[in-house]
């Protein structure tokens, strides 16, 4: 199933999944590391680094506990 976001909801997206690539990379991790200690599958990691995943807070909590990051860090981009 694919959904279509508009333009801005799309640059939302992308600037969340760069950020947290930008962070994971900053932690040394892999995506399949980082998916294994948010107990997430790797392809969806990699789907939210790409900007095509509109993230559930719950998730984003996990990610964010993952990177040892306040929530609040994600988003700020």
């Amino acid at each position: 199933m694919t959904t279509s976001y508009n333009e801005s909801d799309q640059a939302l997206l992308n600037k969340l999944g760069q950020r947290i690539r930008e962070l994971r990379n900053t932690s040394d991790l892999s995506q399949e590391k980082l998916a294994f200690t948010c107990d997430l599958d790797r392809t969806y990691i990699g789907s939210v680094e790409r900007g095509e995943r509109n993230v559930s807070i719950i998730n984003l909590q996990k990610i964010a506990t993952a990177l040892n990051v306040e929530l609040h860090e994600l988003l700020n981009f």
